[in-house]
Formats: structure tokens, sequence, C-alpha cells
């Protein structure tokens, strides 16, 4: 366990951050392989398909992911508060409540994927593909849910480092297991899903094993599952406002979807190799956010005020940093690298995905602060705004939609976030700055 209350900020939060943002990556560069493999051995219209389910199963999991995000908040309150058992506590609801929201979520999901992949006007000629291959990821959800569950509790007791080992493990797994089924036993698309299936399954358990064999000392005994006044709601609160948040923004991207598959098969294959690299960077600064979460929570825990307030200023500083890094990277290489993932020099297709990346890229100076107040404020208790930033998010997705991309095509799908990011960072950097830290310290019952 790591008490985060202690030492220079930027290197806490950097040490920190680190394991996360290599285990973030390896994930995202997964997808670049695993998208790589598809295209090369299956087609562009396969990759396609995957592309028309991705904001669908990121939209699930994304909410899970988001869940367990917010039930550590007070994991990593009681931690950083020396309370270990209101944490224990804390921990079984947690448990308990993952487990429930991800069976929900599988049933429901696959009740309905077909005609939320109808709606969204996913192109008859890679529909079916585009279904065998979403079936089968949303039958790992609770897996996925298990993982999500044990890594973020790790987190919010100082704990990064693990997650990335079993990432590390599951990748090198996942890019075996697609190569023997796409390549070797030549299962097309159906065979991507499979050894994504059996790598998240290796990544959960090798995850909630650790928890379970080192972290006895965390892990609820049976008095720990009586509930003390007002945990589920607070759990149920945070973690809903977290969930909710992805969920929101998520719900605009399938909407932008739908506007993006009218575009046609090309720019569908041009988007998702778009979204994979777009996704390796953005981790490089969302990481950074989560790891304010857990500094936070457990500064605020410890009564700490002035100490939340430095870590902010330093992990704005250090994300500004990153975004300049990222904008000279793309600007130099980003043209061979989308040749490389589509295995393709067709232009209608490698264009769009650079011209993509290159304006995205340029906003990452509103993005790396976003992430950095949206998580503070959830650190510190304050739901309510990051929420209504998402929601902005969503409106703007929802209006690019409708009116930015009939007009602008492609180029309105890539303004479309930025514009959003810029808003919400105006919205979450004015609700931190107007409230003082030490206002929402809470007294413990």
């Amino acid at each position: 366990m790591k008490d985060l209350t202690y030492g220079y900020p930027a290197k806490v939060i950097i040490m920190f951050t680190i394991p996360m943002m290599l285990g973030y990556i390896l994930q995202q560069l997964y997808s670049l392989v695993d998208s790589k493999i598809v295209s090369e051995y299956v087609g562009p219209d396969a990759l396609a398909a995957i592309g028309a389910t991705v904001v669908v199963s990121n939209l699930i999991i994304g909410f899970i992911n988001g869940l367990t995000q917010g039930f550590a908040i007070p994991i990593a309150n009681s931690f950083g508060a020396k309370d270990m058992e209101r944490l224990r506590k804390n921990v079984a609801g947690t448990m308990l409540l993952t487990f429930g929201v991800a069976v929900v979520m599988t049933v429901l999901s696959l009740l309905f994927i077909e005609d939320i992949l109808i709606a969204l006007g996913t192109p008859i000629e890679i529909r079916q593909d585009a279904l065998d291959y979403v079936n089968i990821i949303l039958m790992g959800i609770i897996l996925t849910a298990i993982y999500n569950c044990s890594s973020n509790i790790l987190r919010a007791v100082g704990n990064s480092k693990v997650s990335l080992y079993c990432l590390m493990i599951a990748v090198v797994a996942n890019i075996g297991l697609d190569l023997l089924f796409v390549k070797v036993w030549d299962q097309g698309i159906k065979g991507a899903a499979y050894a994504t299936i059996i790598a998240q399954s290796i990544s959960a358990f090798l995850c909630a094993g650790y928890l379970i064999i080192k972290y006895k000392e965390i892990l609820p005994k049976r008095k720990d599952l009586i509930p003390y006044h007002g945990m589920y709601f607070n759990l149920i609160t945070t973690g809903l406002s977290m969930g909710l948040m992805g969920c929101i923004v998520h719900l605009g991207t399938v909407v932008l979807q739908s506007a993006i598959n009218d575009l046609g098969t090309s720019i569908m294959t041009a988007h998702t190799a778009s979204r994979r690299v777009f996704d390796i960077m953005s981790v490089t600064v969302y990481t950074f956010g989560i790891a304010m979460t857990t500094f936070v929570s457990q500064n605020m825990g410890a009564g700490k005020p002035e100490r939340v307030r430095q870590g902010v200023r330093h992990a704005n500083v250090i994300v500004t940093v990153i975004s300049t890094v990222l904008i000279v990277l793309v600007y130099s290489f980003a043209r061979p690298v989308f040749q490389w993932v589509t295995s393709t020099t067709d232009p209608n297709i490698v264009n769009a995905s650079v011209m993509y990346a290159r304006i995205s890229v340029l906003f990452f100076y509103a993005l790396g602060p976003l992430f950095v107040f949206r998580c503070t404020l959830q650190g510190m208790g304050r739901r309510i705004v990051p929420l209504i930033s998402s929601v902005t998010e969503m409106l703007v997705k929802i209006f690019s939609a409708m009116f930015l991309v009939p007009v602008l095509a492609y180029k309105g799908v890539a303004f479309t976030e930025p514009i959003s990011w810029v808003l919400m960072t105006i919205i979450l950097a004015t609700a931190y700055y107007t409230g003082k830290p030490e206002n929402y310290i809470k007294v413990k019952e």
C-alpha cells in the first residue's frame, strides 16, 4: 500500500501515474495491433465492422470502469483517514455492487445489441460481422468488471503497479491469440473477439487473485458486510456520478457514430484507425486524471487541502508538457503510422485519419487540464459539476451529428470533441477555483 499524503506532490503523482499510463498504453497498443491484424488478414471492411461496435462496447465498459473508479473514492478517502474498518466495509460494498451491475449490463446488452446496431445505421454489408464480433465481446463484461473492480481497489490504497503487470501478461497473450485465431485458424472477426475474451479473463483473475492473496488486511470479514450509516448511498452516488459521466459522453459518441456511418465504409475505417491512435495519445494525460482522483481522495481524507491545491498545480504543468510532445510526434509521424495501421495507402482513408489526429492533438492543451480538474473535483466529493461537463460534451456531439457533420463531413467530426473539451475545461476550472478544497473535507461520522 502507498500513502499519497506525504512527499513532493509532482514526484508522488508521476510515480503513481507511470504504471497506470504504461498499462493503458499497452491496452491501446494491443487495440492498434488488433486493428492491424484484422485489416491485414481479414480486410478493411472487417476493421470497419469493429469500428461500428466500439462505441457501443465502450459505452458499457466505460460505465463499469467509471462506476468502479467512483466506488474507489470512499475507499481511498478511508485509507487517507487511516480508518481501516470503514475501508473494509467500502470494499465489501464495492464488490457486491460491481457484480450486480455487471450481470444486469450483460443481460441487457446481449438482448438489445442488434437493435442498437440497426438504429445506428450500421451498413448492411458489415452488420453481421459487427454483430458477431460485439456479441462475443459483450459476454466478457463480467471479466472486465472483475479486473476494473480489483485494480481500482488496489489503486485506492496506492498500488498502481499490479494492474500493469497483469495487463502486460494479458496483452502479450492477446496478440498471440489474435494471430492464432485470425491468421492460423482463419476464424476472421470472431477469432479477434475470442482472443480478446480469453485475454480479459487472464487479466481479471490475475488482478483479483493478487488482491485476495496479498491484501488480506483490506478484504472484508463477515462483520464488514454490515454497512455503516449512509455507506451504500455514498458508494452509489459516487459510483454513478463517474459511471454516468463516462456513459453520457459515450451516448454522445454513439449518436456521432451514426453520422459517421452515413459517410461510408472508407471513413468508418479511417475513424476506427484514428480513434486507436487517439486513444493511445489521450492515455498519457488521462492517467494523470485518474491519479488525481486517488491523490485528492487520500489527501482529503487526511485533511490536507493545501496539498490538494499543490497537486493540481503540478499535474497541470505535467499534462501541458506532455501535450507539447504529442503535437510534435503527431505532426511528424501521423501519415506512416496510419498507413501501417490500415494496411493501405488509399488517400481517402489515410488523409482522413491524419486530419483527425492533427486537429485533435492541438487541443490537448485543453484535454489535459480537463482530466485533472474533473478527477480532482470527483476526489473532493463534488459530483454534480463533472456530470454537467459530461452532459455538455454529449450535447456538443449531438449538435455536431445534426449540423456540423452534414455540412463539413469528416472535418466536422474532427472538430467536435475539441470544441467540447474547451467548453468542459472552462466549466470544470471555474468550479475548482471558486470552491476551496477545505470546504469539502468531511468529518468522519
